[in-house]
């Protein structure tokens, strides 16, 4: 009886392992990967011949037009046109030309801190490490550790 109970508890053990075919769970640590997002986005300026601006958390920006109406507050209401791609340019968002609204504090902590850099009519680029968009799990289509871009057309301050 007690063989039969061990050889039961090795088959669940054994059927409830990792199939071999899984990828490799990320294992680099939250500092790991922000020096990796670092480096990436700083790659991704130069290659581009970017004048980008990094500020204490460590989003890196570039304003090609100030604007010249309001600055928006983390809090604020605005429209954003936008498109959201990774530093190999692949697409993974856009917005419609009309812009999406939201609350800036109903979005990734990149574009709350980010957005209100510009001024209504302002266009330019937030470049976020993962830290300030999905973290180390991702979200949907994003994987985790992610650094994001996005060309930014802040339409409107509402």
């Amino acid at each position: 009886m007690k063989s039969l109970l061990l050889i039961a508890s090795f088959l669940l053990i054994c059927s409830c392992s990792e199939d071999d075919t899984n990828d490799t769970p990320n294992t680099n640590t939250a500092e790991q990967v922000r020096a990796a997002n670092d480096e990436e986005i700083t790659t991704f300026i130069a290659a581009n011949n970017l004048e980008a601006q990094k500020t204490d958390s460590g989003l890196y920006y570039v304003i090609d037009e100030e604007g010249t109406g309001a600055r928006p507050t983390a809090t604020a209401n605005v429209t954003v046109g936008y498109r959201g791609y990774y530093t190999n340019n692949v697409a993974f968002d856009e917005g419609t030309e009309t812009g999406f609204s939201t609350n800036l504090q109903n979005v990734i902590p990149g574009w709350t801190e980010g957005i209100p850099l510009f001024r209504e009519g302002g266009r330019g680029m937030l470049l976020i490490p993962s830290h300030l968009a999905y973290g180390l799990n991702g979200f949907r289509s994003i994987p985790g550790g992610a650094v994001l871009i996005f060309d930014i057309n802040l339409i409107s301050v509402n």
